[in-house]
């Protein structure tokens, strides 16, 4: 099987929009593919975080995707900074590395935004230590969506550098992994904004853990037009808000935009959301009331991420050590 590497960011109990465009996947995944999945803390501290915050959110993330499906005894899970290969990795590709490519990485821009020179090195550097975490594996595949592509081909970049330079074919070519159509989902508030965990309102977005009552409540109050819904998912075009849930309900139902749209195209939204917010409940209701009693033995979380870690690094380990040896470090 090909050995799939995938991580996520510590940001706690994950949306809608988490669960649709990636961790479900993941949960597919593990049907045919070697799987290390990975909480990469390392990436989260590229801007200031609150310590304790960061721990526990890296508590709750864990916890939820264990409820959605990923089986820890049979996929490896985990948290970066266990396992010190990565950061080890990391400095190498930053010397593989040209400037002329991170300067091309457009991701830095968005988030450094007008304040660059009071961004931190580690948000520059950021894409290096991504191709360490895939590389240390070798891993062949890559979930990706289409904000991480860029990352990715730099990390095929400094693979080949790596083999070019120091003369071997060691590090494998990395295969973006695409898995149909993206679930792309926006805010419940703005119709033209991804659904955030960064968002003021928490009325934008479905958290994993929320209460049937409380997803009720939100989608009831999203946005929407004043028309009713099509007939057609042409009728959808200008429509941010109709086509965010109709996008919503045909995710979850493993249907398309039209599909959707047969059962109930004319219908207004009144009628819509109720089906919509019955369907959220039916789906992730499971995934929370699993999430709550993980997290009530927060002690049990910890410990799958150790014995996954000690998994995990028993793969890096060998890798990192030839890759130093190349380099010309002698063992340690």
């Amino acid at each position: 099987m090909q050995r799939i590497f995938s991580g996520i960011q510590p940001s706690g109990i994950p949306t809608l929009g988490n669960y649709l465009g990636a961790i479900r996947n993941w949960v597919a995944l593990q049907a045919d593919h070697d799987c290390i999945y990975c909480v990469v803390d390392l990436h989260a501290i590229t801007q200031w975080q609150d310590p304790k915050l960061l721990a526990q959110q890296t508590r709750e993330l864990a916890a939820a995707i264990i409820a959605c499906g990923i089986d820890p005894g049979r996929s490896i899970l985990f948290h970066q900074s266990a396992v010190p290969e990565h950061a080890e990795l990391a400095w190498i590709c930053n010397c593989v590395a040209r400037l002329g490519w991170l300067n091309r990485m457009t991701q830095f821009k968005d988030k450094a935004g007008k304040d660059r020179e009071n961004a931190s090195a580690g948000l520059y550097v950021y894409p290096n230590l991504m191709a360490a975490d895939i590389l240390a594996y070798h891993a062949t595949r890559v979930p990706v969506g289409d904000d991480q592509r860029q990352h990715l081909e730099l990390a095929n970049d400094i693979a080949q550098k790596f083999n070019h330079d120091y003369g071997v074919d060691f590090f494998p070519p990395i295969e973006p992994l695409i898995l149909g159509p993206a679930a792309r989902v926006m805010s419940l508030r703005d119709g033209t904004k991804k659904m955030s965990k960064s968002d003021a309102s928490d009325q934008s977005r479905i958290n994993l853990n929320d209460s049937p009552d409380a997803i009720a409540q939100k989608i009831r109050r999203a946005r929407t037009d004043p028309e009713p819904l099509p007939t057609e998912p042409a009728g959808l075009a200008g429509r941010a808000e109709a086509r965010n849930l109709v996008g919503i309900y045909a995710a979850l139902a493993d249907t398309d935009e039209a599909g959707v749209l047969r059962l109930h195209g004319g219908k207004g939204f009144s009628a819509f959301k109720e089906d919509l917010a019955a369907l959220l409940v039916e789906v992730l209701g499971p995934i929370a009331e699993k999430t709550r009693e993980l997290l009530a033995a927060p002690g049990e979380v910890e410990r799958e991420l150790r014995e996954g870690a000690g998994r995990a690094a028993s793969i890096a380990r060998p890798i990192v050590a030839e890759a130093k040896r190349l380099v010309g470090f002698l063992p340690g």
